[in-house]
């Protein structure tokens, strides 16, 4: 099996196919890799695809520290995977968690980014609701040690950015939660714990994020409560940002809405190959 070895030597299994411009794809907390399937079967006619499972997602390693968890380590692990790869640069597409590790790239290692699309990002970024999320992630992480994965995707299952794709694809969401059902459970509690309830907020970085020059696609269902007002500063602050919402959709977009997905994403990365994703004309803003 195909692994990457990062600094700290955990090895992230991946899978590649196609060639051309390398896409590397980002999953969320409750995904793996084989959750962008739709994805890599699509992009790769075009494009050298890459999916990988993030630390503490088998078959992946898990260590056992909460310590080796945290926002930095995950957004270095991407950067490892393109190092295994001899990739020096690729368009970036993640979902959640993956989103923010994308965002972190472009903000401290912006020469390998070609693109960004960020997909479902911002959750748990509400300053004023900050400790109560973070709250929430220590007594999730505790589920999933006590409970085990199983019962906590059964749980889950129904929390209201999942309900749109419920609606939409009752067999496609049960397969999802199938998945994380038979996720690490101590990997997960791990993650929870370090990556989710540890990150800082993305409106701590307002200043940072105003000098991002990578081109980025911001994708946000307009039933995701939480991901919209920071998908709207998001657009707001990143200079060559554009945003779409997708309408009656939720928080897993590219499972939701593929064809939708496939469609703003492709059409998003041949306009930034083609120079044609500039940042904003400053003619076109409003005055405060």
């Amino acid at each position: 099996m195909p692994h990457a070895l990062t600094k700290d030597n955990v090895r992230l299994y991946f899978e590649e196919v196609g060639s051309g411009t390398p896409i590397l794809f980002l999953h969320e907390f409750a995904a793996d890799h084989t959750n962008w399937e739709p994805q890599m079967r699509y992009f790769s006619r075009g494009h050298r695809c890459i999916a990988y499972s993030a630390r503490g997602y088998t078959p992946s390693d898990v260590p056992p520290s909460p310590e080796v968890y945290s926002y930095k380590h995950f957004y270095t692990d991407a950067l490892a995977v393109l190092d295994h790869l001899g990739i020096e640069a690729a368009h970036l597409v993640g979902l959640s968690m993956g989103s923010y590790s994308s965002l972190q790239i472009a903000l401290h290692s912006p020469q390998r980014a070609l693109s960004m699309t960020l997909a479902g990002i911002g959750s748990g970024s509400s300053l004023e609701n900050l400790e109560s999320f973070r709250a929430q992630c220590r007594a999730t992480a505790e589920q999933f040690e006590t409970l085990g994965s199983v019962k906590v995707a059964e749980v889950t299952r129904e929390a209201p950015g999942r309900i749109p794709f419920l609606v939409k694809d009752p067999r496609g969401h049960a397969d999802f939660y199938a998945a994380l059902a038979r996720h690490d459970a101590k990997g997960s509690a791990n993650t929870m714990r370090g990556f989710q309830g540890g990150r800082p907020s993305i409106y701590t970085m307002t200043e940072a994020i105003k000098k991002v020059a990578t081109p980025a696609l911001i994708i946000c269902g307009d039933e995701d409560d939480n991901c919209v007002e920071p998908s709207l500063f998001l657009k707001k602050h990143l200079p060559a940002a554009g945003l779409t919402f997708f309408p009656k959709s939720g928080h897993v977009l590219n499972l939701e809405e593929p064809a939708l997905f496939n469609e703003m994403v492709e059409r998003f990365i041949a306009l930034v190959e083609a120079g044609r994703w500039p940042p904003r004309d400053p003619r076109s803003l409003v005055a405060d």
